[in-house]
């Protein structure tokens, strides 16, 4: 769109280049000759952006069946939403297709949603209730309970790691890790990301899915605690059994690497 002051629109009629006079909504041609009432569409009126951004806007758009909406739902969580659903199920091709049942459930239930939580919040719950179902289909062990349930005598890290006689030195590391060097680099490594997947998949159900959602989808802990309905108090204890499991992968990774 060109604009001269502010005050004019580019139109194209026919062969002859005109403008439209915003203040007079005269057309006039590119000399400042009058045209004949007809002799050119008027300018399109534009849409307003709307701020998807605002759940209630959000709501009202997709209830309305807005394409844009879902545009912008597809755009902004798609992904995350296939990468959590491979935590379930055993190939990425079946996460999409659990992706698209969640899609197709979101169409479905919009009209029924109450805005009790987040749009993101309700989207993934629609998504994890699916894929646990898929999981279960696909002979993979996923519980239905969202409320984890915590072995209080699982350590973190093996016990035998630390000093326990010596009252001075009692919980201090006996064995501590090996140093790993420049972490930035190691990361890049794609045998060190692959024990990082290969770790994240062997953990129980429900330290995977805080795993996956806190440091893989970058959630917080209040979205978390929201979406699998857990406490703060349970989100921490799985995610620091969870990374402390992964870590332990990796340590092992390096040493084995290390003795070659």
């Amino acid at each position: 769109m060109t604009s001269e002051a502010g005050e004019w629109f580019g139109v194209q009629c026919a062969e002859t280049p005109i403008r439209y006079n915003k203040c007079s909504a005269k057309p006039v041609t590119e000399n400042g000759s009058r045209l004949t009432v007809g002799a050119c569409v008027p300018p399109p009126t534009l849409r307003p952006v709307a701020d998807f951004t605002d759940d209630a806007v959000l709501v009202k758009a997709l209830a309305a069946r807005d394409p844009e909406a879902f545009a912008y739902l597809l755009d902004r969580y798609h992904p995350a939403l296939v990468r959590l659903a491979q935590q379930y199920v055993p190939n990425r091709a079946v996460a999409e297709e659990v992706v698209q049942e969640t899609w197709l459930a979101v169409i479905e239930g919009i009209d029924r949603f109450e805005q009790r939580s987040s749009v993101k919040t309700w989207l993934f719950r629609i998504l994890i209730n699916i894929a646990r179902s898929r999981g279960v289909q696909e002979r993979r062990s996923i519980p239905f309970a969202t409320a984890a349930t915590l072995d209080d005598d699982e350590p973190s890290v093996d016990p035998r790691r630390f000093r326990r006689l010596s009252r001075s030195a009692r919980g201090q590391w006996k064995r501590p890790p090996n140093p790993w060097g420049n972490p930035e680099q190691r990361a890049l490594d794609g045998e060190a990301l692959e024990t990082i997947r290969a770790a994240v998949d062997r953990l129980p159900p429900d330290q995977r899915e805080v795993i996956t959602m806190r440091d893989l989808l970058d959630w917080t802990a209040a979205e978390v605690c929201d979406a699998l309905d857990v406490t703060d108090a349970n989100q921490r204890v799985l995610l620091h059994r969870a990374r402390s499991k992964v870590r332990g992968a990796l340590e092992r990774h390096y040493d084995h690497r290390r003795e070659l």
